[in-house]
C-alpha cells in the first residue's frame, strides 16, 4: 500500500506558475512509476506527466514545454504558462508490480484554477 497526499492546488492568473507536489508513505522509488493526471468537470480523467523509478518522463502533448515533472522522495509538477484550459483535479498517482500484479494507487487530489 502507498498513501499520497498532494499539495499545492490554488487559484493563478492565466501565464502564471505552480507548483504541485506529491508525498508518499514510502520511498517512492520502490514504485514502478508515478504520475499527475488531471480531470476537468465532465471530462475524462488524462495522464499530465509521468516518471519511471529509472528516471524517464513523458508528458501530454498539450503540457509539453510548459509542465516539468521532478522528484527526489517527493514528486512534483512544476506548470508554467498556465492557461484556463489546464483548470483541473490534479492526482498524483502510483505505480508498483507488473502485469496482473500491477496496482495503481491514487492520492485525494489538488483543485487547480486558472483564471483568464
Amino acid at each position: 500500500q502507498v498513501r499520497l497526499v498532494e499539495s499545492g492546488g490554488g487559484l493563478v492568473q492565466a501565464g502564471g506558475s505552480l507548483r504541485l507536489s506529491c508525498a508518499a508513505s514510502r520511498s517512492i522509488f520502490t514504485l514502478n512509476a508515478m504520475g499527475w493526471y488531471r480531470q476537468a468537470p465532465g471530462k475524462q480523467r488524462e495522464l499530465v506527466a509521468r516518471i519511471t523509478s529509472g528516471g524517464s518522463t513523458n508528458y501530454a502533448d498539450s503540457v509539453k514545454g510548459r509542465f516539468t515533472i521532478s522528484r527526489d522522495n517527493t514528486v512534483y509538477l512544476q506548470m508554467n504558462s498556465l492557461k484556463p484550459e489546464d483548470t483541473a483535479v490534479y492526482y498524483c498517482n502510483a505505480q508498483e508490480g507488473y502485469g496482473l500484479g500491477l496496482r495503481d494507487y491514487w492520492g485525494q487530489g489538488t483543485q487547480v484554477t486558472v483564471s483568464s
